[in-house]
């Protein structure tokens, strides 16, 4: 059965492709590309022909297409605010196929515009993305919702760590801090209810253990909902996926530096450099770098990182066209303070107040660090076919690796004869691991008509692979730690005096601990061949449809009951009641995960067990707004996803009979029929109200509960799930003439609604409160140089985030700026 469907899926994309041979176009095509004299973005320019209806704008790489024209002569402009409108007379003969070329420059007349506002007035929305459908369509088209965070709000906000440049997103929050350790060590967070990784940059997997740089990130996309049928399901979640879109190289020599220092000995710097490499400026260079130092606000913890980024690109000619972007990154800092609730016996305390725990303390010490280097390479080669048909070949290879001291803080039972406060043994081990991931991808897009239906389609090829190994120790104890206000009864306990935190902190201490244990010598590897098609039909330009469809074949080098094969369908409408301002979508996506092989234990016996994987449906409906002429920018959306199949454990206590007294593992059950429910309403709002200022503002709800699966959670919202309720609020206002023209100032904050970080029958329930924390700025813009200074958590909140952990964040910081621009 499956055989036949694979097969009926490729005679598919087979007649998709075949069926361009039925159309022609009589009417002539201008095309070409828009270059600026600087390193702003090149999407979103205006090329309009005078006297007619015909306009469009440039895409990301400064590319625009005309189409359809009849024979005459016309005007083409090409405009930008902030640059020289151009001009130029064309003469069109009936299936001309004309290449316009343009190179925009800054307007001196207008430059307090240009540093204000940078390239168009509304610099927070860069809506047309490829990436997002792989497929050139507009936002207004597109049957899906996504957040775009530009790389002109991050340097607004002086962003320096990549939590904070997701604040800007609605209905995301984070989970867990980047731990470092292997595997998993990137930061978690909830979208739609659902955990989730930074795993993708430029459509492409891009692994990291630690925390990302956004030296090098040119915008920030959040795309919402199970996506596996453009993007797989090895690294996206149910609930969206985190994809980084890059810097690129552009035709003229420019760029800027920037030193940044703050509270908690914050120093970082960073250079974005580009140049062309030869006279026809056809070979172009670009390399973004960053080093960055900062302590903890607590007694004691850090992070150190260095980053480098260096791109290429090549156009050979008109119809070929290379790109390589490779990242290094090398990340040295401590565990963040995590403390682990008992997850087996009933809370002792419920909420940060009955902890009283002092969010000063780090229970670590800066001798015992984890080492993150992380590589990234992609290349690709761009290649039109013709007006209709483009191909993408793209290779990547990513390696992360963890390397050093990983510790944990875990609340146990064992404790129970201090019954006032919580007891939390520390836990480490010393990890040497490293994940390989290698994607080579072949996409084919075509734009074209079947009769008078128009057509946009890609058909893609996908294999992934990844491989592992480990070489780390055990988990080793040392020492335990005391929150509460009975120290007596905790130094009666450990049988010593102490503040409330024994053992020893130190390298040595550690390395003494481990001694000569032995190491793992594990190793795993996993492949994923894949095809796809999606196909966006339009009926009218008003109305359309996207019929889409992946197929994706998992293997497993150890293991042949993991090698298994699944489907992703996706469909979508988009009905457009005002053209180009009003769009009313919906979609129906699917995702799912193949589930690794896992095992039954009853007694001594254990049992082999293989799972078919688990889905996830998505229903969603909602509707865009573009209006006054780009000025404003708005989503709503209300989505219903739902996962079947999931798989659980479920543990009983096990008494050997012949010896009832000796602690035995419990007895292990694992079904696959568990169900999870998560539905909710998210709005965004992107404003440029008057000349400026600009907005933008999110609200999210989302509503997550367990259908069936652990008795210990059905009926109750999922830990993972984040706060119900999440907003966010960041405006900017800038002077653009009189005697405070260049300067500025911007506010916002985020409002975190409560956090039932545990939630469990057994255990109870653990809920960190809600709060607001407000953010401010202000700024000034002169032609070669910009000084900002940032105050976040203006009230000095005292915040947390966790996921059956506590996670303590930072208090009050400010930050001081100065960028320099050549």
């Amino acid at each position: 059965m499956k055989s036949k469907f694979t097969i009926l899926f490729l005679n598919f994309c087979f007649i998709l492709l075949a069926g361009t041979t039925v159309w022609s176009q009589e009417k002539a095509t201008i095309k070409g590309q828009i270059t600026l004299n600087n390193d702003e973005s090149q999407e979103n320019i205006s090329v309009v022909l005078k006297g007619t209806k015909s306009g469009t704008t440039t895409d990301e790489s400064g590319n625009y297409t005309l189409k359809n024209i009849k024979p005459g002569t016309y005007t083409l402009k090409v405009s930008s605010v902030g640059y020289i409108t151009q001009e130029k007379t064309v003469v069109i003969k009936e299936g001309d196929n004309l290449t316009q070329n343009f190179t925009i420059t800054s307007n001196s007349e207008d430059l307090s515009e240009v540093v204000v506002n940078g390239n168009k007035k509304n610099h927070f929305a860069r809506k047309n993305n490829q990436q997002v459908s792989r497929l050139p369509l507009k936002n207004l088209e597109n049957p899906q919702s996504y957040t775009t965070i530009t790389g002109e709000l991050l340097k607004e906000q002086v962003v320096t760590n990549f939590d904070d440049a997701l604040k800007n997103a609605s209905g995301i929050t984070p989970l867990w801090a980047a731990t470092g350790r292997a595997g998993d060590g990137a930061a978690y967070y909830s979208l739609r209810g659902f955990p989730v990784q930074p795993t993708m940059v430029n459509g492409l997997p891009g692994l990291t253990n630690g925390s990302l740089d956004p030296a090098n990130i040119d915008r920030v996309e959040i795309i919402r909902g199970p996506s596996g049928t453009l993007f797989g399901s090895s690294l996206i979640s149910y609930g969206g996926l985190i994809n980084t879109t890059t810097k690129r190289p552009y035709k003229t020599f420019g760029g800027e530096i920037n030193y940044t220092v703050g509270s908690y000995g914050l120093n970082r710097a960073t250079v974005d450099l580009n140049t062309p490499l030869n006279e026809k400026k056809t070979l172009n260079f670009r390399i973004n770098s960053a080093y960055n130092k900062q302590n903890s606000f607590q007694d004691a913890g850090f992070r150190e990182s260095f980053f480098v980024a260096p791109s290429l690109s090549y156009e050979v000619n008109d119809k070929l066209s290379f790109l390589v972007n490779t990242e290094f990154m090398s990340n040295e800092s401590t565990n963040p303070t995590m403390l682990f609730l008992d997850r087996g016996a009933p809370l002792r305390v419920h909420n940060i107040n009955e902890l009283k725990y002092d969010n000063e303390r780090s229970y670590t010490s800066n001798e015992l660090t984890m080492k993150t280097p992380s590589f990234n390479i992609q290349a690709q080669m761009n290649y039109k076919f013709s007006d209709q048909w483009s191909s993408q070949t793209v290779f990547s290879n990513s390696s992360a690796r963890s390397k050093g001291n990983y510790t944990y803080l875990y609340e146990g039972t064992q404790f129970t004869p201090i019954t006032n406060g919580i007891v939390l043994a520390r836990y480490f081990t010393d990890q040497d691991n490293q994940s390989i991931t290698t994607d080579v991808q072949q996409n084919f897009n075509g734009d074209f008509k079947i009769g008078s239906i128009r057509n946009r389609i890609v058909v893609g090829f996908d294999y992934f692979k990844r491989t592992s190994s480990d070489r780390s120790t055990g988990y080793f104890g040392n020492g335990y730690v005391y929150i509460g206000d009975d120290l007596q009864s905790f130094n009666n306990f450990v049988g010593q005096n102490s503040n409330g935190d024994t053992g020893n902190l130190t390298q040595a201490g550690s390395d003494a601990i481990i001694g000569n244990s032995p190491r793992n010598d594990n190793s795993t590897k996993q492949e994923t061949y894949s095809a796809y098609v999606s196909n966006v039909i339009n009926f009218t330009p008003a109305l359309s449809a996207m019929l889409s469809l992946r197929a994706d074949r998992f293997m497993n080098a150890k293991n042949d009951g993991y090698n298994q094969t699944g489907f992703s369908p996706k469909f979508g409408l988009v009905y457009q009641p005002v053209l180009d301002k009003v769009s009313i979508f919906a979609n129906y996506m699917n995702g799912f995960v193949n589930v690794a092989p896992g095992q039954n234990r009853q007694a001594t016996i254990t049992t082999p067990l293989i799972f078919n994987p688990e889905h996830a449906d998505q229903f969603e409906v909602g509707t865009k707004l573009n209006l006054f002429k780009d000025k404003l920018y708005a989503t709503f959306s209300y989505y219903n996803i739902e996962v079947t199949d999931q798989v659980y454990v479920v543990e009983t206590p096990y008494i050997d009979p012949a010896d009832p007294t000796t602690p035995q593992p419990n007895n292990q059950t694992t079904f696959q029929d568990g169900g999870q429910k998560n539905k909710g309403f998210e709005a965004e709002f992107i404003a440029n109200p008057i000349n400026g200022l600009n907005i933008i503002l999110g609200y999210s709800y989302n509503d997550a509960v367990l259908l069936k699966g652990d008795p210990d959670f059905v009926g109750r919202r999922s830990e993972n799930a984040g706060p119900r309720n999440l907003a966010n609020l960041w405006a900017s206002y800038k002077f653009t003439n009189g005697f405070l023209r260049g300067f500025g100032l911007g506010f916002g904050g985020n409002y975190v609604g409560d956090n039932m970080i545990m939630n469990r029958k057994v255990s109870g329930t653990f809920t960190i409160p809600e709060y607001t924390v407000l953010n401010s700025s202000l700024f000034y813009s002169a032609e070669k140089f910009t000084i900002t200074v940032k105050l976040n958590n203006i009230a000095n909140k005292e915040i947390y985030d966790g996921w059956s952990t506590i996670h303590p964040k930072d208090p009050r910081a400010v930050a001081a700026s100065f960028t320099y621009k050549f």
